[in-house]
């Protein structure tokens, strides 16, 4: 009989036999479950407790994951970075380039850069196959850019060079002469969703002609699905292309001020951003050089990483959310921390029994784990079910101006996350209680001596709560100020009277050849809409308030002529006559424009307060003149005719620049697209009616967003109300969270002390008195959270600086109303413990002891 060496194992002291270490894992899960099972109450609510922190914090990673961590969907996206035109003099940031400027940095990079490409994009009409027009996206771009992004062509060609060749124009001939041959179409590339919506998949696609502009362009290719332009939203480039033709892109060193492309680069491999940097500013020292504009202006190009150029508006916020669902998850950890010091003191007789007959340190130890890690793993489950309904309203409240919106999901990354948060927190809330049960008092258990868990306990659970208590504080104060900003943001006074306003914007229509006859076509668009039962105003505009596309141009009083530097940057809008009167926008000096005013020889523009102010102060500015380049290349002189209040243009949280108007006949008509109507009733009332209006009009035009312009004022308040709601649902559960804790606590101290409250009253303390003791140590408790809550919200609140309007991240008066409310939570959650202890039967106290 062959002889067998035993195995290695370890000697069970309980069962006395050798187990193996996979039997002793599985024996500690089976011994925790069943002791779990034992006390469904507390389990549920442990579960529910690291649920609520887990889903939180899963929910708002999964933001995190897809607009700052997930690489972009191009080609090498480490590699990527954004060229951008800034205007150092006159505060603009992120100014688009020119053509001369583009193919300049193109040209001057080719030792840093592996590509260099561009691209615009904006909004078409195109007729369906029934004729009725369909919104349409279209980009121009370089004809490498494809290239660039590394993204496939699936039929048909990619763009090649000979596409980007610009063409001359033709030479006139004599009167009488044949004409000219037509230029040659424009290559046009199609994206996958406009192929499948539009042509329905056919391979025909390739060789049929569309209307890019006025311009033929033959389809030549379809993108891969999924390709998307990823800026900033204020970098006004529209994200799905529908169209992108190949731009013809001449080198016109003339009008280096004609500024429309935004320009992506793919460093060359071991290339540096700071080689990249050093090489644009080179380009950028030669354009000053021979640009008077760009020298005056103090043109720099600055070189940064795509993904950080596309995040930087938001990224603030967004750890700001995800430091607030930290804070949430620890608060849970003290919380479940506490509950299971409170059910291990409770079982200290049980752990002491095992100890006695063989059970070792480690093995008590391993126990607790296996405890704490099945709470988590019920606590990750539930985590996942809620932040999987949480990422819906996320996406659902979230602003418009959060990139990569699409892509928030639960996908591996995310949960492997919640894998990770749940074993740090089973590591975090299971510590203390893993201490405790390595060391029970054996001698005294045995002999039969009062449980001593909860006395010896109750430093290390009056820490945890102050813990608690801290924290929750801190995301109290951040709700705290993020109401005290979208309130004053409420008060903000946008310039004008939204409310009755109906907006949308024009796209498409029969073409108009010259000023005349566009000028006509907006007077009958005018007309017809003015006579809507109902609408007490029109106006058009490019652009709107608030609705996005504001660019800068430059301003100068007459020491300009002399000297190019004292130009300074505003922003400028092209209104129809009655646009003050229809926006009720407050004319504060002068007059409106007139019909008269709105012909191309009329030299008069509106300013705004603002830029009153700072051009003539103390002094009237109606009569005054400043020099604008607007129509010519040189800048001219315009008379002010009129001061308005100043317009929020970009969003209600920032005053922007200063503003100056003129008039669409001034520019040869045909500039304003976006309309708005100011209405006796709902806005919302008349869409019909106005649509109707435009069709009788022009059934080739497009009406796009037609909406009440309150939507445009809750958008630009969109961001804030985001953050608000996350922020202030975290500090109610963190809240709810510390009072529960707090609560705990003072029972555990109740049934702890309870002979000495029977003493006490027996020696004839008042219920009372017995009342203010309890009341009394959790308002220590909580006072002392609140001391360190404040220290650190000092510190942690600093980071919401970007996020805040009207009010100081250390503003004394949201400290005092947060810890008032803490306070009286405080007072409630200590209420009940206090109430059971002043109730107490002093006779049955002392005999239970």
């Amino acid at each position: 009989m062959a002889h067998h060496e035993p195995r290695a194992g370890k000697f069970n002291p309980l069962g006395g036999s050798r187990v193996y270490p996979q039997s002793m894992l599985l024996r500690d899960f089976r011994h925790a479950a069943r002791a779990l099972r034992k006390a469904p109450g507390f389990t549920v609510v442990v579960a529910i407790t690291l649920g609520l922190g887990i889903g939180a914090s899963t929910a708002i990673f999964s933001v995190v994951n897809a607009v700052l961590l997930r690489p972009l969907p191009y080609k090498n996206p480490d590699r990527l970075v954004v060229a951008c035109s800034d205007l150092r003099k006159r505060a603009v940031r992120d100014f688009p380039f020119s053509n001369a400027d583009f193919l300049d940095l193109r040209k001057g990079t080719e030792s840093v850069f592996e590509e260099l490409g561009a691209v615009q994009a904006g909004r078409g009409v195109l007729p369906r196959a029934d004729g009725t027009p369909e919104q349409v996206i279209g980009a121009g771009v370089s004809t490498n850019f494809f290239r660039l992004l590394g993204a496939r062509v699936i039929l048909g060609r990619d763009f090649t060079e000979q596409d980007g060749i610009p063409q001359a124009a033709p030479p006139a001939g004599p009167p009488g002469a044949a004409p000219a041959a037509p230029p040659v179409p424009t290559s046009v590339i199609i994206s996958y969703e406009y192929w499948q919506r539009r042509y329905g998949g056919s391979r025909d696609v390739l060789g049929k002609t569309v209307d890019a502009g006025g311009n033929a362009a033959q389809i030549v290719g379809v993108l891969e699905p999924g390709i998307e332009l990823l800026f900033p939203p204020d970098a006004n480039v529209e994200r799905l292309p529908d169209l992108w033709n190949a731009a013809r892109i001449p080198y016109d060193p003339a009008n280096r001020n004609d500024v429309q492309w935004r320009v992506i680069g793919r460093l060359r491999p071991g290339a540096t951003i700071e080689q990249a940097q050093a090489a644009a500013e080179r380009v950028a020292a030669e354009i000053r050089r021979v640009n008077a504009i760009s020298n005056t202006a103090d043109e720099h190009i600055r070189i940064e990483p795509m993904k950080r150029h596309l995040v930087e508006g938001v990224a603030s916020t967004i750890r700001a959310l995800m430091g607030a669902v930290v804070f949430l998850l620890l608060i849970a950890c003290a919380n479940v921390a506490n509950l299971l010091l409170v059910r291990l003191s409770l079982r200290e007789r049980e752990l002491a029994v095992r100890a006695a007959i063989g059970g070792s340190r480690w093995d008590l130890v391993r126990q607790a784990m296996a405890e704490s890690l099945l709470l988590a793993g019920a606590g990750a489950a539930l985590g996942v079910a809620l932040a999987w309904a949480g990422i819906r309203e996320l996406l659902a409240i979230a602003p418009a101006t959060l990139p990569r919106l699409a892509e928030v999901r639960i996908d591996p990354v995310v949960l492997a996350f919640t894998v990770l948060a749940s074993l740090a927190a089973a590591a975090l809330f299971g510590l203390a209680p893993v201490a405790r049960a390595a060391r029970p008092d054996l001698a005294h258990l045995l002999r039969g001596g009062r449980n001593t868990g909860l006395a010896r306990g109750g430093m290390v659970r009056g820490i945890v709560v102050v813990a608690e208590v801290a924290l929750a504080f801190v995301l109290l104060i951040g709700s705290g100020l993020m109401v005290r900003t979208f309130l004053a943001l409420r008060h903000v006074e946008p310039g004008f009277e939204s409310r009755g306003l109906l907006t949308f914007e024009l796209l498409g229509g029969r073409p108009a050849n010259t000023p005349a006859e566009r000028a006509a076509f907006i007077r009958q668009i005018h007309d017809r809409l003015a006579g809507i039962a109902g609408v007490e105003g029109v106006t058009a505009a490019f652009p709107l308030p608030l609705t996005g596309g504001f660019s800068p141009i430059r301003w100068g009083k007459e020491e300009a002529l002399t000297d190019s530097s004292r130009f300074q940057a505003a922003d400028f809008q092209i209104v129809l006559p009655g646009y003050f009167r229809t926006m009720r926008t407050p004319i504060l000096e002068g007059r409106e424009f007139t019909e008269a005013d709105n012909v191309p020889a009329r030299r008069v523009a509106i300013i705004d307060q603002n830029l009153a102010a700072k051009a003539f102060p103390g002094r009237s500015a109606v009569g005054q003149r400043i020099l604008v380049r607007v129509n010519t290349p040189q800048a001219e002189w315009f008379e002010i005719v009129g001061v308005a209040a100043h317009e929020r243009n970009t969003d209600l949280a920032s005053a922007g620049r200063e503003q100056i108007y003129f008039t669409d006949g001034l520019i040869g008509s045909g500039a304003v697209n976006r309309w708005a109507l100011r209405t006796a009733g709902d806005p919302a009332h008349f869409t019909p009616a106005v649509r109707e209006a435009i069709r009788k009009q022009d059934p080739s035009l497009l009406i796009a967003g037609l909406q009440p312009m309150d939507v445009w004022v809750e958008r630009s308040l969109g961001g804030t109300r985001f953050s608000l709601m996350l922020i202030g649902i975290f500090a109610a559960i963190a809240a709810m969270l510390a009072a529960v804790g707090l609560y705990g606590v003072l029972s555990t101290v109740v049934r702890q002390r309870t002979a000495e409250i029977g003493v006490r009253m027996a020696l004839g303390a008042a219920p009372s008195g017995i009342f203010g003791l309890i009341v009394g140590y959790g308002l220590r408790l909580s006072a002392a959270g609140l001391a360190a809550g404040a220290a650190a919200a000092l510190a942690v609140t600093r980071v919401m600086t970007s996020m805040l309007v009207g009010v100081r991240p250390a503003d004394p008066a949201t400290f005092a109303a947060m810890a008032a409310g803490f306070a009286a939570i405080a007072a409630a959650a200590s209420w009940l413990p206090a109430r059971r202890a002043a109730r107490l039967d002093p006779t049955r106290a002392l005999r239970e002891e």
